[in-house]
Order: C-alpha cells, then structure tokens, then sequence
C-alpha cells in the first residue's frame, strides 16, 4: 500500500524503525512489579482515546497536545489538557471542524487538517505546525501552514500559507523550533525529499533550503532508536526516548562524544515515547503515541488508537 509505504519512511527518517516485524497492536500495559520504582516515577497526566504525537507545555504551566490524522479522522486535532485530564479544543471547535468527509465544505487555509507538531514560544505563544497531509498521503491543497496562537486571547493572531514552492508533492512538514531573537522559524520536512524550511515571522516569507541535500536525508543501512530529544534546563543535560525498550534515558553534554548513556525511567507503559516537553516546575512531559501498536504495522489495530501523556516530575538535571 503506497501510504503505508510513505510512512515507514517518514518514521525512518523521523525516528528510525525498530528491529524486526512489528509487534502485535496491544492496549497500554500494566506496570509490572519489576517497574514498581518506574512506576512511582511517572505519572499518567492524561489519557486519550486517540493517537497523541506532540505535547508543549507554555510558560505559565498550560499544556497543549496534537492528534495527526494518520490512521483515522481524528474529531479533534489541537487540545488543551486541563487540570481534571480533558480536552479543551483548541483554540476553539471551529479550528477543530475539518474531517476528510467534508474536505469540499471546509476551507483547509482555517481548519486544522492534520497537525503534526504545537511548540510554546516561551513569548506568550503556542504555534501549530499542519503539515495538511492525511494518512501520509498526499497534501490537501492550501492547507499546509504555521498558525500562531495568542495565549492571553485563546485566538489565532498569525497564519503563514506554504506555497508548492516550500510544501512541495511529497512534503510532510514535522516540527519547529524558533531563533533566540524570535524572528525566526526553523521547519523539518521529514516526507519523500527532506529539507528545511526557514521562516522570516515578520513577513511570512519562507524558503527551502539543504532541499534533497544529504544531510537531510535517511542515511541507508543507519537505524535510528529513538525519537524525541530534549535539553534540561540546566542546559547540559539531553533526554531522549528510546523507542525499543520503553525509556527514557540522559546523558550529560559537557562528558562529550564518549559521555555515559544513564537511563532515567524505563516502563512498559512507555509505548513509543515521542515528544517531550518541560513545564515551568521542571517537570517533563511525554506522550506515548504507540506508533508500532498502529494500523500501519498491524492491520488488526483499532484505526483509533489509545494514548497517554506521562509526567516525570523534576528529573535530576
């Protein structure tokens, strides 16, 4: 199936693909006795009936999460986690209207279509990366895009429109990040042709570069284990995922190329843990979005897959 076939690509070159068949899909597991301290250090912050990918939390403590229509038509695709662990969508129902069904009745330009990425600015922000591609396969046209959101409004204040000239056939926009100064954007394109896209804020404008360039290509025979990567606040401390034994593990910049792998939390619940983000407390956050559990892999997995968000309260930095 040429989705399924697009998709293990962009797996490999987001995060590289584990060893072997794909498991069968399963629910979340139970912590064994053997995970007990595992267990009392990670917290289920909230539980989703649908397949997570990306989790951001703002300055003030407020966390946002994103749900991708790979496998299903998702009913919402940006929320807002509350206190009690529901959803708020986010910034309101009308962002949140589209479904595949109704693609003809719906302008893609003012509706998510299918967001892969949110990220906190830090500067009262949260900005939603849509790449606009459902199950991988294909763009919807004028719906790839960079929204920000104002957080003291709850109301979009910017959305910048990729043209084919930077969402190019094939492309699947995946994640963000933003210039110290905040005046720019830096994109991935992890889909058929990889690049990066650089964004000027100010005037939307945006530009492909290191398009097709080697870098920004999967390297053959290289398998990448793991997917979501995070420096501690302290600023020597990177965490990252392990996507084949469910952790997540650290190691300390400044011991250099030969510094120490320390695992920090493995736990059988940790079904691909993906995307990290670290709350003003210094607590972090991730999601398992089980992608392996997915109907990509197994054709006997439920098309809505059930998730979780975990919380590791204040990691040794």
């Amino acid at each position: 199936m040429r989705t399924a076939a697009i998709f293990l690509a962009l797996v490999s070159a987001g995060a590289g693909l584990f060893s072997g068949a794909a498991p069968a899909a399963q629910g979340a597991p139970e912590a064994r006795p053997e995970h007990r301290r595992a267990g009392a250090m990670l917290q289920q912050a909230a539980q989703f009936e649908h397949q997570v990918t990306g989790v951001t939390v703002s300055e003030r403590g407020r966390i946002f999460v994103n749900f991708p229509r790979w496998t299903e038509d998702a009913p919402v695709s940006v929320a807002e986690v509350l206190k009690d662990g529901s959803l708020r969508p986010y910034p309101d129902e009308r962002w949140n209207a589209w479904r595949n069904v109704r693609r003809d009745e719906l302008d893609p330009a003012q509706h998510w279509v299918c967001v892969q990425s949110v990220v906190a600015d830090g500067r009262g922000s949260v900005w939603v990366v849509d790449p606009a591609a459902p199950a991988v396969d294909g763009l919807v046209p004028r719906g790839p895009k960079l929204v920000r959101i104002d957080l003291a409004t709850d109301r979009v204040a910017q959305v910048i429109p990729f043209g084919q000239d930077v969402a190019i056939p094939g492309s699947y926009l995946n994640d963000v990040r933003f210039s110290n100064d905040g005046k720019y954007a830096y994109l991935t394109d992890a889909g058929q042709r990889g690049a990066l896209v650089v964004v000027e804020l100010a005037s939307g404008k945006a530009r492909r570069v290191l398009d097709g360039h080697p870098s920004t290509q999967p390297e053959k025979g290289v398998v990448v284990r793991t997917d979501g990567l995070w420096i501690g606040r302290g600023g020597d401390t990177l965490y990252l995922t392990s996507i084949e034994d469910n952790a997540i593990k650290a190691r300390r910049l400044s011991q250099g190329p030969d510094g120490a792998l320390r695992t920090v939390v493995r736990d059988p619940r940790l079904r691909w843990p993906d995307t990290f983000s670290q709350g003003p407390d210094g607590a972090l956050y991730v999601t398992s979005s089980r992608i392996q559990d997915s109907a990509f892999f197994n054709r006997a997995a439920p098309l809505a897959l059930p998730t979780q968000l975990w919380r590791l309260p204040q990691p040794r930095d």
